[in-house]
């Protein structure tokens, strides 16, 4: 397609400005010194709400959300913005319950939590196992997704654009960390939303001859079948999403686990200067997390009327691009960078935070400042953050074809695999946030038991949906972990967390905004059930 001279523009005053920007935020204030850990993984505890809920969500909202998601609608319909409209609610539980306990207990990495709760091993089997999920799974997923669509609307060569995503998300993150990440987010998800919702404006204004309204009216009446939140059985997709099995079984297990206990989404709320902060922050992320279907699944629901014989669902997003004039493409063009780069910057920043601090500290048993106050060999530890955040991204570029190269909708491949580990972990989570008599045993049985058991049940039980799996996996976990928990012992001087006398009480303000989230949803659900 190609890029107008306007658009180009454009772009590249964006990768300039936000690129500036990162840099400075990072610099270095006179007499503070070098960095610490906690100043480059934790952007020195001293995020404020806008910055954490901005950050959530441009973590979150990247390729594989803009075009996998958008493929889905195409393929799907409105369905897939569960996803979307059911992480609002998990994340007000996320502030609530889950939050309180973390800051007290001043969790920096979950690989952490794990080792004050449960003990060593835990820790480093859980350290490990994200690591080769994030950098072979998420990291890989967000720069192919993303490369498909820079190829789709600019025309260059993919293995260019591969390369120049990750490289550029990379340098964007190096110096500064998660304050560089974070800080430059508010500009980031600003320009995605505002990109979204001209696509989405424009595509429904291209159906309606004009009227954005009326052509949300034709886009109804035309593809009715698209405008289903509840699949019945009998749709093609049900496998995908299994009717109220979204509502009340496994997609409430994927969302805990992503938004509650992954690394590179909570690592922000970790960061904030108190509770009542990253609790607003969480809020503000729920209330973005409402309007995120209008900007990624409804251009691809658009594109099944204005260009209803794509080769593959993850081309409808890039293809709606297609419809903006000169200068609006640009924008739009930046807001999908802008979403990429965001989210890549992100998950390399988790994955240096988790490789430091989680596996390489702990071989070295070097402390670090995040637990100490004093640290040894910040530096050191910094600059082997900013080397594993390098071989990282360098990894992802190398392995994204050959993982990805034949996926038809990126986005379902993303949630069954990762759904394979999501029952476990949110097992052995929930137990050791809520349940002081769980132990390391229980939460390593659960662990494995959550792999082995979704590989029989996918053998053995192929007809069965993927989320409705997780369901079950998730309580034949629990039952395991319980009971081995039970039957074994307990190290008296594992368990490191204070729960007693955390206050899970929250703001006015909070139980407000919370009740607001609840009350759209109840809307939405009700209006296109």
């Amino acid at each position: 397609m190609g890029l107008a001279t306007i658009d180009v523009v454009i772009v590249v005053a964006y990768a300039v400005s936000i690129f500036g920007l990162a840099q400075w935020v990072s610099r270095e204030r006179p007499g503070a010194g070098a960095k610490t850990t906690t100043d480059y993984f934790l952007a020195s505890r001293n995020l404020p709400w806008w910055a954490i809920g901005a950050s959530l969500i441009a973590a979150n909202i990247s390729a594989e959300q803009i075009v996998g998601m958008s493929g889905s609608g195409y393929a799907i319909g409105l369905a897939i913005a569960s996803y979307e409209w059911m992480a609002a609610a998990t994340l007000l539980i996320v502030g609530k319950f889950f939050l309180p306990i973390f800051l007290k207990n001043e969790i920096y990495t979950m690989p952490q939590f794990l080792e004050r709760r449960f003990g060593p091993r835990i820790r480093t089997l859980m350290a490990v196992f994200w690591l080769a999920l994030y950098v072979f799974v998420n990291l890989t997923s967000i720069i192919w997704l993303g490369s498909i669509a820079v190829t789709k609307v600019a025309g260059v060569d993919q293995d260019v654009a591969l390369v120049a995503l990750g490289l550029f998300a990379l340098l964007y993150q190096l110096r500064g960390g998660l304050k560089a990440v974070a800080l430059t987010d508010i500009v980031q998800v600003t320009l995605l939303v505002l990109g979204g919702l001209v696509v989405a404006g424009l595509t429904l204004a291209q159906i309606g001859g004009g009227d954005v309204v009326a052509g949300f009216g034709k886009l109804l009446k035309a593809a009715p079948d698209h405008f289903h939140m509840i699949l019945s059985p009998s749709n093609p997709h049900y496998m995908d999403l299994p009717g109220l099995s979204v509502l009340l079984g496994g997609m409430w297990i994927a969302n805990l686990s992503y938004w509650g206990f992954n690394q590179y989404i909570i690592q922000r709320a970790l960061a904030a200067k108190d509770l009542d902060e990253a609790q607003r922050g969480v809020l503000l992320a729920a209330f973005l997390k409402l309007l995120m279907p209008i900007v990624i699944v409804l251009p691809g629901i658009a594109a099944v009327v204005l260009a209803p014989n794509l080769a593959r669902p993850d081309e409808a997003y890039p293809t709606m691009m297609r419809l903006l004039p000169p200068g609006l493409l640009g924008l739009v063009f930046a807001a999908l960078i802008a979403a990429i780069v965001a989210s890549t910057a992100s998950k390399i920043n988790s994955i240096a935070t988790i490789f430091t601090l989680d596996v390489y500290a702990k071989l070295r048993h070097t402390p670090t400042a995040v637990e100490d106050g004093q640290g040894k060999m910040e530096r050191h530890l910094v600059l082997v953050g900013r080397l594993a955040a390098c071989v990282a991204i360098a990894t992802a570029i190398l392995v994204a074809r050959p993982l990805l190269g034949k996926s038809e909708q990126a986005f379902q491949f993303i949630q069954e695999f990762t759904g394979f580990f999501t029952p476990g972990i949110t097992v052995i989570f929930l137990l050791g946030l809520f349940w002081k008599r769980a132990n390391e045993a229980g939460a390593i049985v659960a662990a494995v038991a959550s792999v082995l058991l979704s590989w029989v049940f996918k053998i053995t039980l192929a007809a069965m949906p993927f989320l409705d799996r997780m369901g079950v996996v998730f309580v034949a976990s629990l039952a395991l972990a319980v009971a081995v928990s039970l039957a074994t012992p307990t190290r008296a001087d594992a368990d490191t967390i204070e729960t007693a006398d955390v206050r899970y009480a929250t703001s006015a303000r909070f139980n407000i905004g919370a009740l607001a989230v609840v009350l759209v949803l109840i809307g939405l659900y009700a209006a296109f059930w």
